[in-house]
């Protein structure tokens, strides 16, 4: 049973940063696409950034030049670095393993809040 933890959340005032990390269990994580979902109080839980085993990633244009994504597969960990934070990035965030032919279902963190206040 592949298990995700995320950590890093807090509270920050607008303009600062958070780092948040995932650890993943398993040696598998650097065959797999890894994402960051955040989830806003009464919204559907959205993509905010992906990054692939080979290191392509993509953005929600809305954090694009503010959020980068990054992976160290030695340590099974994905990093979403937040920068520039504003009050509509409040939200759960969660981390997702996506599926491999080997392990054919996604996985999911706990998730961690993220709250920025004005």
């Amino acid at each position: 049973q592949l298990q995700l933890v995320e950590s890093g959340g807090g509270l920050v005032q607008a303009g600062g940063s958070l780092r948040l990390s995932c650890v993943a269990s398993g040696s598998i994580f650097r065959l797999a696409t890894m994402g960051w979902y955040r989830q806003a109080p009464g919204k559907q839980r959205e993509l905010v950034a992906s990054i692939t085993s080979g290191g392509s990633t993509n953005y929600e244009d809305s954090v694009k030049d503010r959020f980068t994504i990054s992976r160290d597969n030695a340590k099974n960990t994905v990093f979403l670095q937040m920068n520039n934070l504003k009050p509509e990035d409040t939200a759960v965030y969660y981390c997702k393993f996506y599926r491999l032919a080997t392990v054919p279902r996604d996985y999911w963190g706990q998730g961690t809040q993220v709250t920025v206040s004005s």
